[in-house]
């Protein structure tokens, strides 16, 4: 996330295929430069004790950018690259929502408890799964393009597409039908991460003064990261984090 903030601030744009914003929208670059901000200050508070103060800006932050792709899926539903685009948000959405519903320290009544605690988990575990099937679908679809991301040093390029896109839909399946979800979740996890350095970083080594590869990177290191998330919290209980003021003996178990 400060990777990707970084890059809204140099250039003074959204993350190129994945901008949520229309370039015809008024104030187009002043909302690319509060996104920035956001991104970069959201994400080096998820390193320190600003952490509960950043996951409650980041989800909100995460949900209008996937919900800025609805449009598209409204208006050309039949094209698979569509959905391809909205699953990679809605697992980065995911990861986020298991923070906040992990990390959040909301009030006990607050009107967001839904998305907190076992019930937020869930929640986010559902958008995972659903989404990652779109994602291993685009494979099957795409085979010439995903083929071609394939590291040239590995043999039979097309059936690894083909693997890893019918992979990624047993995940999804798995995390909703709760067969082995948390082995299904850390599975898919663990086959972003592989592509995010398998593909995009001997891209930044190719062409480290290029814009598309740095955001690729940090958009798939970041939706990596999301799934490790899930992953990590499918199963948990009571995983609540209490508020400053609360005592952990005064949340609902």
């Amino acid at each position: 996330m400060i990777g990707l903030g970084i890059l809204a601030l140099v250039y003074g744009d959204f993350a190129m295929v994945w901008q949520p914003v229309a370039p015809w929208v008024p104030g187009r670059t002043a909302f690319a430069y509060l996104s920035g901000l956001i991104m970069l200050f959201g994400g080096a508070g998820l390193l320190n004790a600003t952490v509960t103060w950043s996951v409650r800006i980041l989800l909100p932050y995460l949900i209008i950018w996937a919900l800025l792709k609805v449009p598209a899926l409204v208006v050309a539903p039949q094209i698979e690259g569509v959905w391809l685009g909205f699953g990679e948000l809605a697992v980065l959405l995911a990861g986020g929502w298991t923070l906040f519903a992990v990390l959040a320290g909301l009030r006990e009544g607050s009107f967001l408890s839904f998305a907190t605690g076992e019930n937020g988990i869930r929640i986010a575990r559902i958008l995972f799964g659903v989404f990652v099937i779109p994602i291993g679908l685009s494979h099957l679809i795409y085979t010439k393009e995903t083929a071609a991301l394939v590291p040239a040093w590995l043999p039979f390029r097309i059936g690894w597409a083909y693997l890893t896109g019918v992979g990624q839909m047993a995940c999804g399946l798995g995390v909703l039908l709760s067969v082995f979800p948390r082995m299904a979740a850390a599975s898919e996890a663990g086959m972003i991460s592989l592509f995010t350095l398998l593909v995009w970083f001997p891209a930044i080594l190719r062409a480290p003064k290029t814009r598309l590869p740095w955001t690729a990177f940090f958009i798939s290191w970041a939706i990596a990261a999301g799934a490790w998330v899930v992953a990590q919290n499918i199963g948990k209980k009571n995983s609540v984090k209490p508020s400053a003021d609360e005592s952990p003996g005064s949340l609902r178990r």
